[in-house]
């Protein structure tokens, strides 16, 4: 028998936890003070008493489950899931407690749904009477729910969707019906195997009143929310009228249940209808319009809202992997180092440098915001439970913008970090497989990202219209007070980007409020065509939100005093580095808008270097401050104690499930496990 030498076996001198605490020992940055202040204290708490209770389940454990097939996915993403709901009752674990646990696990689960968006819209959405009734079902788990919007045929254009309910006066009911293919319900997420509920989204059709003829005709009053119940709860096989199922692999998402479902002719009760704000009597069939239309989509902006806040924990995770590693891996020496020093670690070169550390400073400007994200949906949910609406126009341009640019920084930068850490980062222990392709559906969930960017841009014109014409009443919103004070061009030149970090946000604000009133004078007074106008609405959207991203980076820092001078300054290097990595990205907006000059922004490319430079001693620490443990980030190359080459030889070596196996690699022989006799094992799995 060969014997197995590897164990004794270390890796090149200095090892990666010799390096690992070398890059520590260069900063005095107070990592525990600082991540209590971004996270939170009883954040952090929550997650270390979590922590030990979850690894000490074998359910739980990471360590082989990419080998798993997608059926085998879904059923351990089932019974992780069970597994957490039965903690949380043995803990009494809280809401947040319980999200934490799946924050930690980090697999989707299949009830995820079920927990959100069902939740959410029977809060929003239901009657104080619905809510009487489901939402205790719902707190039991005993129904489990999910949300069914996105059709084949439409996702984005809610409007179009195909499903209709029909209202039928004689039965009280509606007929709930798929007309056509394309309005199979699609990608509904804990619906094609688990949910046995779900909010679906139809067209509501009203006969009219004088209709006393054969066809009857109908009114059609836009897509409303039912509560439906698809499946017996016995048996849990699909009720008569509908077929419902998975629809398969994709990217990422393995253990959910992303579904199709087609209805024909099925009936459900009138109170199958949400009625906190649409209301339809079953005696009369008069219908009441909401106050505010706007209100039916008060659930996709909640989670618009959490998205924007969950973007800058995912970015964390590539970004602390790729900070970790390379500044372990090594490769070369520097050129212009004649010395014998050993090789360069890989952060130190310029174009690893360029593509990480913007990102680290991304990390914070997405956290200040997407807290301020979440800070003002819980507000503005509080006005609307006193009917004021007011506020609901701006959110849902907030939520929309940001939603869109914060996960498209978010998807890019892990991409970005993969690449940047050369080919281990292809490999499945880097940690960013299954968070890259989880998180690429990001971009399009709740609203395409190049879609609902043209929202942003007409809420943005309707203002500049007001301002203009001098029209409305006055709002005072963030965006008409921003328009109001950049109406007329800013002189450029006096905007001091290089040297004050009050005046750099300005000039964000001025380049988003140019644009806006640019983008009005070419569609409203010049008549260009919509179609033409859509790449500029999104450049204007993406405009607006980086002036949210880097004005709440800018007051965070600001208003901050707990810590010395030496973090305080280098979280104005992030915060700089921020802005002037994305003033020279977008340089020609900043021209075309007369917000800087030629020459500020050929002085930026230095500037950026000087940062970067200042910044590098301090990435370590920086990224520790995530307070981000082992067991999420699943990461050989971002291990917190550096032993990088270490754990990826035992995961290659001794928990690869393919090296148990040996291999009958004679063609001639169709065997394809040694001596099994398992000719026909492929054949039989296809």
């Amino acid at each position: 028998m060969q014997t197995d030498f590897t164990s004794e076996l270390k890796p090149a001198s200095p090892g990666g936890s010799v390096l690992i605490e070398q890059e520590r020992a260069r900063s005095s940055i107070p990592v525990d003070a600082l991540s209590e202040f971004i996270l939170g204290k009883q954040w952090l708490q929550m997650q270390r008493s979590l922590l030990p209770l979850l690894m000490d389940q074998k359910l739980l454990s990471k360590r082989t489950q990419m080998n798993l097939s997608r059926p085998d996915r879904y059923l351990l993403g089932l019974a992780r899931a069970k597994l957490l709901r039965r903690m949380a009752d043995q803990y009494h674990w809280s809401d947040e407690e319980y999200e934490m646990a799946k924050y930690l696990v980090d697999d989707v689960s299949p009830y995820t749904l079920h927990t959100t968006m069902f939740r959410q819209t029977l809060r929003e959405q239901a009657s104080d009477e619905q809510q009487q009734y489901w939402l205790p079902k719902h707190g039991r788990w005993e129904v489990i729910g999910a949300y069914a919007q996105t059709e084949m045929g439409h996702g984005s254009n809610v409007r179009g969707i195909e499903t209709e309910a029909r209202w039928d006066p004689a039965t009280k009911s509606f007929n709930l019906h798929s007309p056509t293919l394309t309005a199979s319900k699609w990608w509904n997420g804990s619906l094609g195997r688990t949910a046995t509920h779900a909010i679906v989204v139809a067209q509501l059709l009203i006969p009219k009143k004088t209709a006393a003829k054969d066809p009857v005709e109908y009114d059609r009053l836009g897509p409303h929310h039912f509560v439906v119940q698809v499946r017996d709860k016995v048996t849990h096989q699909p009720l008569d009228g509908i077929v419902v199922g998975d629809i398969g692999p994709k990217y990422g998402y393995a253990p959910m249940d992303n579904a199709f479902m087609l209805f024909k002719h099925h009936r459900i009760p009138h109170d199958a209808m949400l009625s906190r704000y649409a209301k339809l009597d079953p005696e009369t069939s008069v219908y009441t319009k909401p106050e505010a239309p706007n209100i039916v989509y008060g659930s996709l902006t909640e989670a618009r809202s959490r998205i924007v806040n969950h973007a800058r924990l995912v970015l964390a995770r590539a970004v602390t992997v790729a900070v970790r590693y390379t500044t372990i891996r090594r490769q070369f020496k520097d050129k212009d180092d004649h010395s014998e020093a050993p090789e360069t670690s890989v952060i130190d070169y310029s174009t690893v440098q360029i593509r990480i550390l913007p990102l680290l400073a991304t990390v914070f400007a997405l956290h200040f915001t997407g807290q301020v994200m979440k800070e003002t949906f819980l507000s503005n949910r509080e006005r609307i439970a006193q009917n004021d609406f007011s506020g609901m126009a701006e959110l849902h341009s907030l939520s929309s913008g940001l939603k869109s640019l914060c996960t498209d920084l978010a998807a890019n930068g892990i991409e970005t970090c993969r690449r940047a850490m050369g080919g281990h980062g292809y490999g499945g222990y880097s940690g960013l497989v299954q968070l890259n392709a989880d998180y690429l559906s990001k971009p399009t969930v709740e609203g395409d990202n190049w879609m609902i960017t043209q929202q942003v841009a007409r809420y943005l014109m309707k203002v500049a219209k007001r301002i203009t014409e001098k029209r409305g009443t006055k709002q005072e919103t963030r965006a008409e007070k921003l328009l109001e004070k950049y109406q007329l061009p800013h002189n450029g030149t006096g905007f001091n980007i290089l040297e004050d970090h009050s005046a750099l946000a300005d000039a964000f604000e001025h380049r988003a409020a140019r644009m806006a009133f640019q983008v009005y004078a070419e569609r409203v007074k010049q008549g260009r065509s919509e179609n033409e106008m859509l790449i500029k609405m999104h450049q204007l959207s993406h405009a607006y939100s980086y002036s949210i991203l880097v004005r709440n980076f800018h007051n965070q820092i600001t208003n901050l005093q707990d810590f010395g001078q030496e973090t305080i300054n280098v979280l104005w290097d992030l915060y700089t580095l921020f802005a002037l990595f994305t003033m020279q990205n977008n340089a020609l907006e900043f021209i075309q808008t007369e917000t800087v000059s030629l020459d500020q922004l050929s002085a930026v490319r230095d500037r950026i270097f000087e940062l970067m430079r200042r910044i590098r001693p301090h990435a370590v620490r920086l990224v520790d401050v995530w307070a981000l443990p082992d067991y999420l980030l699943d990461s050989s190359l971002g291990r917190y104690d550096g032993r990088v080459y270490e754990d990826m030889f035992h995961r290659a070596h001794d928990l690869n499930p393919l090296n148990r196996i040996t291999v009958n690699p004679d063609y001639k022989n169709p065997e394809l496990v040694l001596g099994s006799g398992d000719g026909n094992a492929i054949l039989a799995k296809l």
